[in-house]
């Protein structure tokens, strides 16, 4: 026998997803009630830890660039 895949089962799944849409933001909620959040000396020292390093990494990479960027000179003779 074939199901009636019609009217109500789409209402019904219209439904469901209201229902679960509803119930993540009061999770959502809940959770950000829990966080433990970082102070504010906390988060400025982490973010320049973050800047130091991506500075860092930056400088180390441009002259790992600038070192293959000679060697390609070299062996192309320019």
């Amino acid at each position: 026998m074939v199901r009636d895949t019609g009217v109500s089962r789409r209402m019904g799944s219209k439904v469901a997803r209201r229902v679960f849409s509803f119930r993540s933001i009061g999770d959502i909620i809940a959770e950000l009630r829990r966080v433990t959040w970082p102070s504010r000396q906390e988060t400025m020292r982490l973010s320049l830890m973050v800047i130091a390093v991506s500075a860092t990494v930056g400088i180390f990479l441009g002259f790992v660039d600038l070192g293959f960027a000679r060697i390609f000179d070299f062996i192309l003779g320019n």
